[in-house]
Formats: C-alpha cells, sequence, structure tokens
C-alpha cells in the first residue's frame, strides 16, 4: 500500500545516465566523439550532447545530418555520409559505450535512497534508455552491486520508435500492468527525455545533474557557486521548455520534490 504524499502515483521510471548514474552524462559523449575520430572526424562535446537521450542510431543519424559534421566528413572522406556510414559508426560505437559506459555507472549521490524510498512508499520502479541492451549490460551490473535493481528495463530498439516518442513508455506499463498514464512519473535529465513523457501523459520531473551540466560531479562541485547556479539555471529552463511539470537540482531530492508539488497543486 502507497503512503504518504505520492499516493496518486503507481510507478516512477527513470532515464540511467545523467539521471540515476554518471553526473553530468558523460559516457555517451565519451564514445561517441571517440566512434567520430575513429573516422577521422572531430565531434565536438556540444555537437554530442544535441540529441542526447534519443536512440544511439538516431542520434549517429542527427549528427551527420549537422552540417558542420556532414561537411567535416565530405572533407575527410569526400562523399557525403550515408546508411553505410551510420552502420560502421554503430559497429564502432557499440563496444566504446560499453566501454565508457561501465567506468561511468556509478549511482549520483542519493540515487539509491531515493531508490529504496520509493519502494518504501510502495511504487513500483523501471528504467528505459538510449542504451542498446548490449551497451546497458555492464551498467546493469555495476548499478547491482550499488543496490540499485529497478524492476524493468526498456532499452533503444525494443520499441519501433524511441524517444521522443512514448512508446518506450507505453512498453514498461503494457508489461507491468500500470495505468492510467497519469499514475507514472517519469524522470530524466535530458529534454527529449520530458518530451517522451508528456507524450506519454505522464507527470514529467526534470534533473539539472544530467546533460545540460556536462561536468563530472567533482568538477561541478568546484566550480564559484554562482557558475554552478547559472549552470543549473540554464538546465532547469530548457527543462521546462520541454515541458516538464518539475524540475530538481538531483535525483536525491525527488520525493519530497514530489510531495510539495502535489501539496501545492
Amino acid at each position: 500500500m502507497k503512503r504518504g504524499g505520492l499516493a496518486g502515483f503507481d510507478l516512477v521510471i527513470f532515464d540511467w545516465a545523467g539521471t540515476m548514474v554518471d553526473f553530468g552524462c558523460l559516457a555517451p559523449v565519451a564514445a561517441l566523439i571517440a566512434a567520430f575520430a575513429r573516422h577521422g572526424v572531430t565531434l565536438s562535446d556540444a555537437a554530442a550532447r544535441a540529441d542526447m537521450g534519443k536512440p544511439k542510431v538516431d542520434h549517429v543519424r542527427g549528427l551527420l545530418a549537422e552540417p558542420a559534421v556532414a561537411a567535416a566528413w565530405l572533407a575527410r572522406h569526400g562523399r557525403a555520409p550515408g546508411a553505410a556510414d551510420v552502420e560502421a559508426l554503430m559497429t564502432r560505437l557499440g563496444p566504446l559505450m560499453r566501454d565508457h559506459a561501465a567506468r561511468a555507472s556509478l549511482l549520483i549521490p542519493g540515487a539509491r535512497e531515493t531508490f529504496d524510498r520509493l519502494k518504501s512508499l510502495g511504487l513500483r520502479v523501471a528504467s528505459s534508455t538510449g542504451y542498446t541492451r548490449d551497451m546497458m549490460e555492464p551498467v546493469l551490473a555495476r548499478a547491482a552491486d550499488q543496490g540499485y535493481l529497478p524492476e524493468h528495463l526498456v532499452c533503444s530498439g525494443e520499441t519501433p520508435a524511441g524517444r521522443p516518442s512514448p512508446l518506450m513508455i507505453y512498453k514498461a506499463c503494457a508489461e507491468l500492468g500500470v495505468w492510467p498514464l497519469s499514475r507514472v512519473v517519469k524522470v530524466d535529465d535530458a529534454e527529449v527525455g520530458i518530451a517522451e513523457g508528456k507524450a506519454a501523459g505522464a507527470f514529467t520531473v526534470g534533473v539539472t545533474s544530467g546533460n545540460s551540466v556536462g561536468l563530472p560531479l567533482q568538477a561541478f562541485q568546484a566550480l564559484p557557486a554562482a557558475e554552478r547556479e547559472r549552470r543549473a539555471a540554464l538546465a532547469s529552463r530548457a527543462l521546462y521548455g520541454a515541458g516538464a511539470d518539475l524540475v530538481i537540482d538531483s535525483v536525491a531530492t525527488l520525493v519530497p520534490a514530489l510531495e510539495r508539488a502535489i501539496q501545492a497543486s
């Protein structure tokens, strides 16, 4: 039985990198930059982050469609990028993503406590990701070692379309028997994940600890307070702009923030 101020919800669906693990969402950026570098194209951090949260194959296609990246590819290879290049990049990206994700799978501070608190309140916890199932294997193992074991996972490629479509949320709810979608909370650090939640009709919560911050935890904490606040404010505006119902600094504060939001509504 659910207790406390969250009785109106049945299920919380968390994103992974930048939300529950990998503060700053560093692993996918590093892997994408390395994959493109092996094809002779320099990819900027900002370009790699622009479509973060989408299925990785869609992310790669989007990057190759960017004018600057397409021009760099043409200059290096003498032709515009095509479908075969997407396939080649994905072949390189898989092992790189596994490696970087495995080394960046430390839970964000407070994530385990939030997971335990939600379970103690009677809510179910699921997860979704832009990573493929193969990319997720080392992350799942290391998260489990830290006590984080959501009961359900939907990966990139397991639905006909990925984010920002709502199909990964629909899949989780169908397989867990959860409805209506208004009783679901979607928590994500990327705008495309918030758009996914809104499309599904879920209550959406953005966290500023991930893709928009773009720094590891210690580096972020070392910034002057004014700069930390500036970066968090920019991330917050972007997430609210994508349709978030609520934005928080970290999953560590999710439960009390949700309770306050419900009380105020």
